[in-house]
């Protein structure tokens, strides 16, 4: 059996951190190591305490949910953090995205999607709000250039790739996929995020979904 992987709550309100936390340890997926009202407090937490994922929200007095993001992504690269905020603005949606983010839901959502979606992003996986796919998409389509041109300077093994992240794969069970290793994937990432002048997963795989690019798998698996 798996460890449970250890996690760190930062939201303002104590009531809600009290109901993540029974929901997160309920599931025997996650260790709630840490629990916490503000930013500054959260990354002074997390630098003792070295969480493998923290569950961050975006709007809080003091230090706010951007500023502590950046910290922390620059002092655990490694460790997963994703945004749950009762914003669905597009500006706020995509400043989370460009700071690190590995995934972005908001507090309205069910339980139980909410507990999916964080073991998903917890492995590996990006994880979008639903609601909010057409708006990434949206904010995507004003700023690229021809789709046609951007889907030719890509390679089999980008395109293959591409789609993968599109389905929500991790760097792992992509390798696993292609046949090759987690390195060579992170190459592939890096490359694709550079040709399509993007800075994460989430944006890579809206981009997939909107250019037609994530049903391309049916065309080699």
């Amino acid at each position: 059996m798996n460890e449970p992987v250890s996690l760190l709550l930062i939201d303002d309100h104590p009531l809600l951190r009290r109901g993540l936390a029974e929901l997160f340890e309920s599931s025997g997926a996650f260790q709630v190591v840490g629990s916490v009202s503000s930013g500054a407090q959260g990354i002074e937490l997390a630098e003792q305490l070295q969480p493998q994922m923290v569950l961050l929200d975006l709007h809080m007095p003091g230090l706010d949910g951007l500023a502590t993001l950046a910290a922390l992504k620059r002092q655990q690269p490694a460790c997963r953090v994703m945004v749950l905020t009762a914003s669905a603005a597009r500006d706020d949606l995509l400043a989370a995205l460009r700071a690190g983010a590995d995934g972005y839901l908001l507090k309205d959502s069910e339980p139980e999607d909410l507990l999916a979606a964080v073991v998903a992003c917890a492995s590996g996986q990006a994880r979008l709000d639903p609601a909010l796919s057409t708006l990434l998409a949206g904010s995507l389509r004003e700023r690229d250039a021809p789709v046609d041109s951007l889907r030719v300077s890509l390679t089999e093994r980008e395109r293959q790739t591409l789609a993968l992240i599109a389905e929500g794969f991790s760097n792992k069970l992509i390798g696993r996929q292609l046949g090759i290793s987690d390195g060579t994937v992170k190459i592939y990432v890096k490359h694709l995020l550079g040709k399509l002048n993007l800075r994460s997963r989430l944006e890579l795989a809206a981009w997939a979904h909107r250019s037609g690019l994530a049903d391309d798998r049916g065309e080699w698996r």
